[in-house]
């Protein structure tokens, strides 16, 4: 008996999207409340928990006398039978993973000698040590294969998990409920507080703490304002032989007439005598001071409780206070007891579908309102103004509810209601015509479902193209064809009558052609077409039924446009107008038609596919050549050719060392760089023609661009050397080059094959004498030095420390001022470098492989040492055979 734990059991719930009718929502919570008031429990079965490592524990395992528990570690473990934690919202989901993680956290530091944290009445976790006989228990076992979840970890997970799935119901069904917001709304507060600037209720009841006015007027005129004690009386101070009067449980009318009667004995004219008539009046009011009163909400209040209110309040007041009933309460029966028996009945319905406020009357102190449980409730969705959880009172028609819930929607289908009922074995359907819903009656647990109306017309039929006013119109009113094309406004200029389309949906939903003659039906020789529903008419245009025709203008125009839509009777004249006219580069005698051949011979080889016709128009586009009046036909391309005599200014520049360096025209095609050099008055004394250069824009196509591309792309994959992979520049559309030019060889004989042409663009750069050098690339300190008659390309790779380790030098190179290069060349075992001039680049590029290793430089040795070997001693065997 050691082993046996009893636990509760929670009722199993399944959450999910789909509605559940109300009192199986309820029920679960109904078997809960029962087990636990009757003590009744039973244990629950659980699974065993994975140790560390991804191995389960077994009960062989296990230690002795030990529950296996379901883990808490994993989130949705340890939730009642039947409850899925990812159908629950993402809010509960995510409290119940986080504090499942807390108590398995708190489960392992129980090796310390600590057990898991316990939850206790008001939620908070506290952590405590238990003794045993033992010693101190842990709060988690250990075993071969891990750590055992303390087991009442596992229980409050579980209990947890099912109080907040149980929160989470219970918010759903307060939401779903008319009126529960009504009485929740903060918004709402000021309108449920009671008004103390009212009149005074004449059947106000004084009691002790109210402050009431006493104002005495018209032969004698005194104000008294006393507060009832809390005995109940009122005393009028300075007032001898009247004494202390007794109001409370009194209204203001009774205290009045009490008062009054006493005061008389001091006042006589209170009240008519034989001295004459009544000449003294009193009058009784509520003072700013109202007393409180304490009133009881019980039963099934949102928030049962004793509430200190004003004396002016009502029952609708409390109800407010409380929140109204809860997800278990009666809308339709508050009851408001005093003294001990039922003094009002309150039905909230009335005041929240009327407005009337039947029965809220004025509170007492130690009044008690009790909220009943509902009897009957019906679940209204669909196509209604209001889809809520309503009550209903037994005896309560269908017709009643839909009042309830604010009747149909537009877009109901009013002849039919659904209705789903619980049996008591299952459920059913109940389909509910229009006629029946007066007498109808409701039961508890219904779900009522209101659908939308079909999404179609029962009279519509269409009409479109060629007609004024294509769009959906009423059968009712166009029964035949030639009524639906009178209501249209008629048909257009370009329908196509001979070929009319009524597309159909028949009964069985197939859609059918039918076509028509709408020129005989129109003449009466046809007879006309009777429409139906979901009919649809389509009248074709002629222009529907032609191919778009177009012509195109290209060539020296103002605005180039291969796409003009072809109009009849258009022109060359006209299609030049649309084209903006001619440029002044056009030759207005070279203007070229060409016309597309229909009727081609395919059998031919040598048939004639196109007509060119030539023509020579006014450049003013004047229509009073025949030319220029020449009617196109569809599908024309008008090419209008460039003047070969056209030709734009170019200009070329010179830079740097002449007379007048700026912009020259170039006057002729065979315009040389000798030329420009003389228009720009020749060169100064300072110039230094050897660096002279001539740089070029080299403008490429497109086609040109991508061919260089490709090729580029393939000596990047492809060509490699011994010493690295090749590299080449990007190709640019417009790119400035540098030509190396020798304008000194130009100067001297101008017109020879050095002196070249100029183009467009070109600029002649002509520097100073430059004296310096500029050394950069694998050498020891990159540097610009003087220049120096005499020195050699060694001279110069000294003067910045010589050659590095990775230096290349038989690849090196001397780029000179005017863009010319020269390399180093190879005799035999010696490097040939070049001269090295004024301006001039000297680079030394960098080796691209690995330096040799000592096996290498050794191999290459004895390679190299017995080749010589052999030659020796092939040199030596010839000259003995000579001898």
């Amino acid at each position: 008996m050691q082993n046996l734990r009893i636990n509760h059991v929670f009722p199993p719930k399944s959450f999910s999207v789909a509605p559940v009718a109300p009192l199986q929502r309820l029920a679960p919570f109904v078997v809960y409340l029962l087990l636990t008031l009757t003590g009744l429990t039973v244990r629950a079965q659980v699974t065993p928990a994975p140790a560390a490592g991804g191995a389960t524990t077994s009960p062989a395992t296990a230690r002795p006398g030990a529950t296996p528990s379901a883990p808490s570690s994993q989130p949705g473990r340890g939730l009642p039978a039947g409850v899925n934690v990812n159908n629950l919202p993402p809010g509960v989901q995510q409290q119940i993973n986080q504090r499942a993680g807390q108590l398995q956290n708190q489960g392992r530091n129980g090796t310390n000698g600590r057990s898991g944290a316990a939850t206790g009445a008001d939620g908070n976790a506290t952590t405590t040590e238990r003794s045993s006989p033992n010693g101190l228990e842990q709060g988690v076992n250990q075993n071969e294969d891990g750590v055992e979840p303390n087991e009442e970890n596992s229980q409050e997970v579980q209990k947890s998990s099912y109080e907040l799935a149980r929160e989470q119901e219970k918010l759903e069904i307060r939401r779903k409920l008319f009126g529960f917001a009504i009485f929740n709304d903060p918004a709402l507060k000021a309108s449920f507080q009671p008004n103390t600037s009212i009149a005074t209720p004449r059947n106000y009841m004084v009691g002790p703490g109210d402050q009431l006015n006493i104002r005495i007027y018209g032969y004698s005129e005194t104000d008294f304002s006393q507060t009832v004690s809390s005995e109940g009386y009122v005393y009028f101070a300075n007032q001898s032989g009247i004494g202390p009067v007794f109001v409370s449980g009194l209204t203001v009318e009774q205290a009045k007439a009490r008062m009054e009667s006493r005061l008389a004995t001091k006042y006589v004219g209170l009240r008519s005598s034989s001295y004459g008539p009544k000449n003294t009046f009193l009058e009784v009011s509520l003072g700013t001071t109202i007393r409180s009163i304490r009133v009881t909400v019980t039963g099934e209040a949102l928030r049962p409780g004793t509430y200190t209110m004003s004396s002016l309040s009502t029952v609708m007041n409390a109800i407010y206070q409380a929140g109204g009933p809860n997800e278990l309460g009666s809308f339709r029966k508050v009851q408001l007891i005093r003294n001990n028996r039922v003094a009002a009945t309150l039905d909230l319905y009335d005041y929240l579908l009327n407005g009337t406020q039947r029965n809220d009357i004025r509170l007492q102190d130690n009044d008690n309102i009790r909220f009943s449980t509902y009897t009957l409730r019906v679940d209204v969705t669909g196509a209604t103004k209001r889809n809520n959880l309503f009550e209903m009172m037994p005896g309560e028609t269908l017709d009643r509810l839909l009042f309830y819930a604010g009747d149909f929607a537009a877009t109901a289908y009013k002849g039919r209601v659904k209705v789903q009922r619980l049996t008591d074995r299952e459920r059913k359907i109940i389909d509910v015509t229009a006629t029946e819903y007066k007498s109808f009656v409701m039961q508890d647990g219904d779900q009522v479902s209101v659908e939308q109306l079909l999404d179609r017309f029962e009279n519509q039929i269409t009409i479109e193209g060629a007609v004024y006013r294509p769009g959906q119109y009423s059968l009712d009113q166009n029964k035949t064809l030639k009524q639906l094309i009178g209501s249209a406004e008629g048909l257009k200029g370009d329908a196509f009558m001979g070929r009319v389309n009524i597309v159909r949906t028949r009964e069985d939903l197939a859609i059918e052609n039918i076509t028509v003659n709408l020129s005989n039906i129109m003449a009466g020789t046809d007879p006309d077409v009777i429409l139906q529903r979901e009919d649809q008419v389509i009248i074709p245009s002629k222009f529907d039924l032609a191919e778009p025709a177009e012509i195109s203008v290209l060539g020296e125009v103002t605005k180039p446009n291969p796409a003009i839509p072809y109009m009849a009777n258009m022109t060359l004249n006209d299609a030049l107008l649309k084209a903006g006219g001619l440029r002044e580069s056009a030759a207005a005698s070279v203007v070229e038609i060409v016309r597309r051949k229909k009727d081609v011979d395919p059998r031919s080889a040598s048939a004639q596919i196109a007509e060119i016709k030539r023509f020579n128009i006014n450049r003013d586009l004047s229509t009073t050549s025949d030319e220029n009046n020449f009617l196109l036909e569809p599908f024309d391309q008008v090419i209008v050719r460039r003047s070969p005599n056209y030709a734009v200014q170019t200009y070329a520049a010179v830079e740097g060392e002449v007379i007048l360096p700026g912009l020259y025209a170039i006057r002729s095609k065979d315009q040389k760089v000798s030329d420009l050099v003389g228009l720009a008055g020749g060169l100064t004394p300072q110039a230094y023609i050897e660096g002279a250069t001539l740089v070029r824009r080299i403008r490429l196509s497109e086609d040109e661009i991508a061919r260089r591309q490709r090729s580029i792309r393939d000596l990047a994959d492809n060509v490699t050397t011994g010493r690295g992979v090749v590299e080449v520049d990007s190709v640019v559309a417009d790119k400035p080059e540098s030509i190396g030019i020798n304008l000194k060889k130009i100067m001297e004989r101008p017109g020879s094959s050095e002196d070249i042409l100029v183009q467009e663009g070109d600029v002649l750069r002509i520097p100073k004498l430059l004296e310096t050098v500029r050394i950069q690339g694998e050498v020891m300190l990159p540097n610009t030095v003087k220049y120096r008659s005499g020195q050699t390309f060694q001279d110069y790779i000294s003067q910045v420390g010589g050659f590095t380790s990775k230096s290349q030098r038989r690849k090196s190179f001397v780029v000179y001022a005017n863009g010319s290069v020269d390399r180093t060349r190879k005799f035999m075992f010696f490097n040939v470098y070049p001269r090295v001039a004024p301006g001039s680049e000297v680079v030394i590029p960098k080796k691209t492989t690995n330096p040799l290793t000592p096996q290498q430089v050794l191999g290459s040795a004895t390679g190299i040492a017995s080749s010589l070997i052999t030659l020796i001693v092939t040199v030596i065997a010839l000259s003995r055979v000579g001898n």
